[in-house]
C-alpha cells in the first residue's frame, strides 16, 4: 500500500477512536435507557473500526 495511503488511513482510524471516546462519555453522562445502549454500541464498533484502521496501516 502507498505510504499516503498508509497516513490517511491512519489517521481515520485515530478519529474514529477519538469520536467513539466522545461518544461514550456523552452515553454514559447524558442519556438512559436503549438510547444509552444505543450509543454506546455505536461506539463500540466505531471502536472496532478505528483499531481495524489502525492495524492495516502498520501493515
Amino acid at each position: 500500500m502507498d505510504p499516503m495511503m498508509k497516513m490517511w488511513v491512519s489517521f481515520v482510524g485515530i478519529g474514529l477512536m477519538v469520536l467513539s471516546a466522545v461518544l461514550i462519555m456523552l452515553a454514559r453522562a447524558k442519556t438512559k435507557g436503549a438510547l444509552r445502549f444505543g450509543l454506546s454500541f455505536v461506539a463500540f464498533v466505531m471502536l472496532l473500526v478505528g483499531m481495524a484502521c489502525g492495524l492495516i496501516s502498520i501493515i
